[in-house]
């Protein structure tokens, strides 16, 4: 199984020019530009972070996940929530040849935690040995900032704000600080029975 962004978060959706204010970085001067693009890239690492902790994709995108195999007969998990609609799903043969799947033979169970493609039958599509599937789904809570959740919002600032008082330590700032598990700790996923039919 391999997961993969079709597309980043775009620029504009980040909420850079609140973060520098949660930072209280000063105003007014020449260069206030400066401190943008560091300031955007511990926001998109705390965002990453945050997501790989919870399976949820804070703002809304698309997604590519390749599989070789269903992990059920009639269904598989999707490894993000909320997804809001799967875009397509495509059966590879072993020689690489598409084959797009009419989207009358499957469904989308929706789940906050735990989404699933469905089959419209009883089976999904068969994946030929050495061949493989690709589901694109789109997830997320929203396309604006404004749409994430509050706890996960002040999550992603207090998490970028850490990278960025450890930015010259070396070996430091690898654990999540407490706040940020707090804030975050309701909307991980439970993962029982392997991931299995829970």
């Amino acid at each position: 199984m391999m997961l993969s962004e079709v597309l980043a978060v775009p620029q504009a959706a980040l909420p850079v020019a609140a973060f520098k204010d949660h930072l209280r970085l000063g105003t007014g001067f020449a260069d206030d530009g400066v401190q943008d693009a560091l300031a955007e890239s511990y926001l998109r690492a705390a965002m990453a972070a945050i997501e790989g902790r919870i399976g949820k994709a804070l703002i809304a995108r698309d997604f590519l996940l390749s599989l070789e195999g269903w992990r059920w007969p009639d269904s598989q998990a999707l490894p993000l929530a909320p997804v809001t609609g799967v875009v397509s799903l495509t059966v590879y043969d072993r020689d690489g040849v598409p084959d797009l799947i009419d989207p009358a033979r499957y469904r989308l169970a929706k789940d906050m935690h735990r989404p699933r493609l469905v089959a419209a039958g009883a089976l999904l599509p068969g994946i030929a040995s050495g061949g493989r599937a690709e589901i694109v789904f789109s997830a997320g809570f929203g396309p604006a900032w404004a749409d994430v959740p509050g706890d996960l919002a002040q999550a992603v600032f207090l998490l970028a704000a850490s990278y960025h008082e450890v930015r010259h330590e070396q070996g430091e700032g690898a654990a999540m600080p407490f706040g940020v598990t707090a804030l975050i700790e309701r909307w991980r996923t439970v993962r029982v029975l392997g991931g299995g039919a829970a």
